[in-house]
C-alpha cells in the first residue's frame, strides 16, 4: 500500500499531478483544487490514499494530512466515491468540513458539485460523530463539538444549541457548556 510519495512534479492538470520518482517512475496522482494550489516547488511531498478496484489502481495525494482524512472518511460512506469526495477536499478545507459537521450545514455540502440535499443530510447524518484531532487552534472546533453534544443530552435542540455556541467566548468544553447553560436559561 502506498501512503507517500515525493518526487518532482513533470505535469500539473486541474485535477491531477504527475510525480517521477527518484527510482525514475513517474506517477499519476489525483490532487484536489486546494492541493493544487499549494503546489508551488517543483519537488513535493504528498500524503497518498491508494484505491484498488478491479478496472484501475489509483493515486489520491494531499499536502495537508487532515484533508486526507476528510477524504479517506468520505470514501468509506455508500454511494460516495473518490471523484466526489476529492471534490468535496476541493470545495471545504478541513476546518470548513468540521465546522460544517458541528453546525449541521446542508447547504456547506450542496456547493459541492454532485451532492444533492439528500447526500448531504446523510452525510451529516453518518458523521455526526467525526473530529479532526488537530493543533491548538483548531481545539475549539472539538470543544465546540463536546459542548454541543452535553448540551443536546440535557435536552436542548440542536438548533438553538447551535446559535448560542457561536456566541460563546469560551475555548475549553467545561467554559463553553457553562456560558451556554447561562444563556439557554
Amino acid at each position: 500500500m502506498i501512503v507517500g510519495i515525493e518526487g518532482k512534479v513533470v505535469k500539473k492538470e486541474v485535477t491531477f499531478v504527475h510525480i517521477k520518482t527518484t527510482a525514475g517512475l513517474t506517477y499519476k496522482v489525483f490532487v484536489s483544487l486546494s492541493c493544487l494550489g499549494k503546489i508551488s516547488s517543483e519537488i513535493i511531498s504528498l500524503h497518498v490514499s491508494q484505491i484498488i478496484r478491479e478496472d484501475q489502481h489509483s493515486l489520491y495525494g494531499f499536502i495537508d494530512e487532515n484533508e486526507k482524512k476528510v477524504f479517506d472518511t468520505l470514501i468509506k460512506l455508500n454511494g460516495i466515491g473518490p471523484s466526489t469526495a476529492l471534490a468535496v477536499c476541493s470545495t471545504l478545507s478541513p476546518d470548513d468540513f468540521a465546522q460544517a459537521l458541528v453546525s449541521q450545514n446542508v447547504q456547506a455540502f450542496q456547493k459541492v458539485p454532485g451532492i444533492g440535499p439528500k447526500s448531504a443530510k446523510r452525510i451529516l447524518v453518518e458523521l455526526s460523530d467525526f473530529s479532526l484531532q488537530l493543533s491548538a487552534d483548531e481545539h475549539s472546533s472539538n470543544s465546540m463539538i463536546e459542548a454541543s453534544l452535553a448540551l443536546e443530552s440535557l435536552g436542548f435542540k440542536k438548533e438553538m444549541i447551535k446559535k448560542v455556541l457561536s456566541t460563546c467566548q469560551g475555548v475549553d468544553t467545561q467554559t463553553l457548556i457553562k456560558e451556554a447553560l447561562r444563556k439557554l436559561s
